[in-house]
């Protein structure tokens, strides 16, 4: 009997390559680049190119299907997550990486059936990477199972997470005064690659312990979050408790002790959700 969202999974592994390509092709020329919300939120030609390419393919294929992505939203699309079939694209995550070819470029995509992810691939551009996992089936790599490390013990890891420009000193001040805490645990190390999607999949793969951010969307989330527990890890709330897609922040661990222990160093600060206004 032929499976619907594994056929669905094919395609987009394959769509995804198509997207890769483009983006590889992209970085031996000039980029044009343009500014969004602030002078560091970038967006380049290549970004709404990408996406137009994802969002055309699959709608061939699958005309009832709905999208949420990064560049539509900011030109004015909804992002809010229904029942039906759902593609929660990023055509490329880490555009400032892209902008200066700093090697963690990413083409993030999950599928949502009923708000639920049931599928994620994240192709890493540069490095070659496909990481794939469907809910239920495990975590790939390049077609080669992957797994989160063993470590339990919070002042052997290494953590990941993201620093930019705030708007608002009072949300600067916080995300500073985190990494410091996070420091002080001890941990071995924080890293910031300038992908949320790769993070994931570092964490995924084992290659960190975890990774919290606060101030993402869900095209940033949607692909590695179940490449993540796909591996074996977890996916959290800030605060530790359940994950919620359109909240703007997450907790990505190998193991639940690592995501509590961080839960309990870090400030919250407000950022909205990606399904409201606010």
């Amino acid at each position: 009997m032929s499976d619907p969202w594994q056929e669905c999974m094919d395609y987009c592994v394959e769509v995804t390559k198509q997207a890769g390509k483009m983006i590889q092709d992209a970085l031996r020329k000039d980029i044009s680049i343009m500014q969004k919300s602030s002078p560091v939120d970038l967006v380049t030609e290549t970004d709404q190119k990408v996406e137009e390419l994802i969002i055309s393919s699959i709608k061939k294929k699958y005309p009832s299907h709905s999208f949420i992505g990064e560049e539509s939203v900011a030109a004015g699309a909804s992002s809010i997550l229904t029942d039906n079939p759902t593609w929660i694209i990023d055509p490329i995550d880490g555009t400032t990486n892209f902008v200066h070819r700093f090697p963690f470029v990413s083409v993030s995509i999950g599928f949502a059936l009923n708000k639920q992810i049931e599928f994620g691939i994240v192709y890493s551009c540069m490095e070659d990477k496909m990481y794939t996992a469907r809910k239920g089936k495990g975590a790939f790599c390049n077609g080669i199972p992957i797994k989160v490390s063993e470590q339990q013990d919070i002042t052997k890891t290494l953590v990941l997470t993201e620093m930019g420009f705030k708007k608002d000193p009072e949300h600067f001040r916080i995300m500073m005064a985190n990494m410091q805490s996070i420091l002080s645990i001890p941990v071995h190390g924080i890293r910031t690659p300038g992908s949320a999607a790769v993070n994931l999949c570092l964490v995924a793969c084992g290659a960190a312990d975890a990774y919290y951010h606060m101030g993402i969307h869900c095209w940033d989330m949607a692909g590695g979050s179940v490449i993540v527990t796909e591996a074996g890890g977890v996916v959290t709330d800030i605060t530790g408790g359940p994950f919620d897609l359109m909240s703007r922040r997450l907790i990505a661990a190998s193991r639940h002790g690592i995501a509590e222990c961080i839960a309990k160093k870090i400030q919250q600060f407000h950022c909205g959700r990606d399904d409201t206004d606010d």
